[in-house]
């Protein structure tokens, strides 16, 4: 492995391992280790450029959106995934790469007993100490719940980002859009909408 992957490493090394990934990255190189808000403007761009900038980007009006529009989250216990070595899961000596979700972004569409929604997520792929250089495939789960917290919607898909020794952080955005039935009674804020890294990553 390279000194450079190893020392950009070593910052967030320290922190307790929960499960495949880690509970929390306060400080270091992720940052706070929780999504920024929403921002406004869902695109490839927009959020490319926040996940490289950790701004939080455009707030949107929540006030217009709470009767409209589902959430879309960031499942707490999979907004980080970290991939080691076989046989060596928890060995901060031992990670191949480490993937954070940063960004989100949603907005609606309404029409009658339905609600489109416009999904974007960004974030980051931190090269380990014992990671190759090339492509870094992580697979996602996207799934949106309704009212009794039942699964109505599933999407599975990836996100790739080129990682080197001299270049071992990499960045990537998806930008997405799912329609959802609105039953009868209920109001689209209803639904819930969440990305989370698959735990096959």
């Amino acid at each position: 492995a390279s000194a450079v992957a190893a020392g950009l490493l070593a910052a967030v090394m320290t922190v307790p391992l929960v499960g495949c990934g880690m509970g929390s990255l306060s400080g270091g190189l992720f940052g706070a280790g929780t999504p920024k808000p929403e921002a406004a403007n869902v695109s490839n761009d927009s959020l490319l450029s926040a996940a490289k900038s950790n701004e939080d980007g455009s707030p949107q009006d929540i006030a217009a959106y709470a009767q409209a529009c589902p959430q879309f989250l960031v499942w707490p216990s999979a907004q980080i995934t970290t991939a080691y070595e076989p046989g060596r899961d928890g060995d901060g000596l031992a990670i191949m790469h480490r993937g954070e979700i940063t960004q989100t972004a949603r907005e609606c569409r309404v029409s009658a007993g339905e609600v489109s929604v416009k999904y974007g997520f960004s974030g980051r792929v931190l090269l380990g100490p014992k990671g190759a250089a090339g492509q870094v495939t992580i697979p996602v789960n996207v799934f949106a719940t309704d009212s009794a917290k039942q699964r109505v919607a599933d999407d599975f898909l990836t996100v790739t980002v080129d990682v080197s020794p001299d270049k071992p952080i990499g960045y990537f955005s998806t930008v997405q859009t799912v329609t959802l039935k609105v039953p009868e009674g209920t109001r689209p804020a209803d639904l819930k909408v969440y990305v989370a890294f698959d735990k096959a990553g």
